[in-house]
């Protein structure tokens, strides 16, 4: 009942003041001037909060930029200017230029929302995971630290091979499956293929 009754009380007290600034001899407000009348140059909270930390004192320097009712000397003789320029204009060529104005403003729109439109998408497929984080830490694990891997030595690396030759290993290693492929014009003989590149027989020089 009190919320009630104060809303009554807002209620007509606003209904009021719409009748008194509704009636004929009220004179507009846009009218009348607004004098200040007390200038302070200590700073004042009060003015701070209400405008938000734009002015923090009400003085003789800010009043005449703030209660201005005019636009400054220059301005005003652009405005003049430009309405000088728009009386000229027939309405035909008005029409014309409102109309391609409108066209590049639908033609900017639609740009602005294309650009939009890429970039959401955009950070929608930036956002998609892409890769599995388990196997991405595997392989680390594996390339860094050797996570994972055998020890055991493929068959064919035994004691034949040098100390003096590291790579050697590696290269039986992978040699195991040799195969004997026939030469084109002499299919008596046959040379061995080491992963996939033809070796020279052993009583044959090689040819540069």
């Amino acid at each position: 009942p009190s919320v009630l009754d104060s809303f009554a009380l807002l209620s007509g007290q606003l209904n009021t003041l719409n009748k008194v600034l509704k009636h004929e001899k009220t004179p507009l407000l846009r009218n009348q001037v607004i004098i200040p009348l007390v200038l302070s140059p200590d700073r004042d909270e009060e003015i701070m909060r209400q405008t938000e930390g734009r002015v923090p004192v009400f003085s003789h320097e800010v009043v005449p930029d703030h209660l201005r009712t005019k636009p400054d000397p220059e301005v005003e003789e652009q405005e003049k200017q430009l309405i000088t320029d728009a009386a000229r204009i027939t309405p035909d060529a008005a029409q014309k230029q409102i109309q391609s104005l409108n066209k590049m403003c639908s033609n900017l729109l639609e740009k602005i929302s294309k650009e939009e439109r890429e970039s959401e998408s955009g950070g929608l497929r930036q956002n998609k995971q892409t890769f599995n984080p388990a196997d991405t830490n595997a392989l680390v694990a594996a390339v860094a630290f050797g996570k994972g891997l055998s020890n055991r030595r493929p068959p064919g690396s035994g004691g034949s091979v040098q100390s003096g030759q590291p790579g050697a290993g590696a290269i039986i290693a992978g040699a195991s499956g040799i195969q004997q492929v026939p030469m084109a014009g002499a299919p008596a003989q046959q040379q061995p293929m080491l992963a996939g590149v033809q070796m020279a027989p052993a009583g044959q020089p090689g040819k540069e």
